[in-house]
C-alpha cells in the first residue's frame, strides 16, 4: 500500500487570512463612519468649509492606509506614531489655520491611526473613537458659550496703546473686550491688525 499524503495547516492558514480580511474590513468600516461623522456632520454643518472637509477625509484615509500597511509589515506602532507626528507638522505648517480647526485635524489623524494599527476590533478602540467624536461635538457646539467670539480685525487707524485700542474696539463693536493681541501696526498706511476676543450682549 502507498502512503496517503496528509495536508496539514492549509485550512488554518486560509481561515486566518479570511479572519484578517474580515477584521480589516470592520476597522475600515468603523473608520469611515467616524470620519463622516467628524468631517461632515460635526465640522462641515457648523462651519461650511468644503476645503477643510476634503482635508480631513484625505488625511484620515491616507493615515488609515499607511498604518494598515505598516501593521501588516510588522514594523511596529513606533513607526505609526512617527507618521502621526510628521503629518501633524506638515498639516499645521501648510498654511495658517484657525485654532478651532487644529483639533479636527488631529482627530482625523488619530482616528485613522487607531483604525489602521488595531490588530483586532475591540470595545476599547471603538470607545476611544467615540470619545474623540463626543469631545469635539460638545466642545465646538454653537450653544456652548454662544456670546464669546474671536476675530482678527483690520482697523484704518494706527493704534499702539492697548487701552486706547480696547476702548475703540468696544465702542465700534458694542461688545465687552475680553482680550486682544496686536499683530501689526502700519504707520504709513494707517492700519492696525489685531486679534480680539470679545463677548456680545444677550439678545
Amino acid at each position: 500500500m502507498y502512503p496517503v499524503p496528509i495536508l496539514i495547516g492549509h485550512g488554518t492558514k486560509g481561515h486566518t487570512m479570511n479572519s484578517g480580511i474580515l477584521l480589516s474590513a470592520r476597522m475600515i468600516g468603523v473608520d469611515l463612519v467616524a470620519i463622516v461623522i467628524l468631517a461632515y456632520l460635526i465640522h462641515f454643518r457648523r462651519h461650511n468649509r468644503r476645503d477643510v472637509l476634503v482635508a480631513l477625509v484625505g488625511i484620515n484615509v491616507v493615515v488609515l492606509g499607511v498604518a494598515s500597511v505598516l501593521t501588516s509589515a510588522k514594523l511596529g506602532a513606533g513607526v505609526g506614531f512617527g507618521l502621526f507626528g510628521v503629518l501633524s507638522i506638515i498639516r499645521i505648517r501648510a498654511y495658517q489655520i484657525e485654532q478651532n480647526e487644529i483639533p479636527y485635524y488631529f482627530s482625523a489623524l488619530a482616528i485613522g491611526l487607531i483604525s489602521g494599527l488595531s490588530s483586532e476590533l475591540t470595545l476599547k478602540e471603538v470607545l476611544i473613537i467615540v470619545l474623540i467624536l463626543l469631545a469635539l461635538m460638545i466642545s465646538d457646539h454653537p450653544r456652548l458659550f454662544p456670546q464669546h467670539r474671536e476675530h482678527q480685525i483690520i482697523l484704518d487707524r494706527a493704534i499702539y496703546d492697548e487701552v486706547t485700542l480696547q476702548g475703540h474696539l468696544a465702542s465700534m463693536m458694542n461688545a465687552e473686550i475680553r482680550s486682544l493681541r496686536i499683530a501689526s501696526v502700519n504707520i504709513v498706511n494707517e492700519t492696525t491688525v489685531v486679534s480680539v476676543s470679545y463677548k456680545v450682549p444677550k439678545r
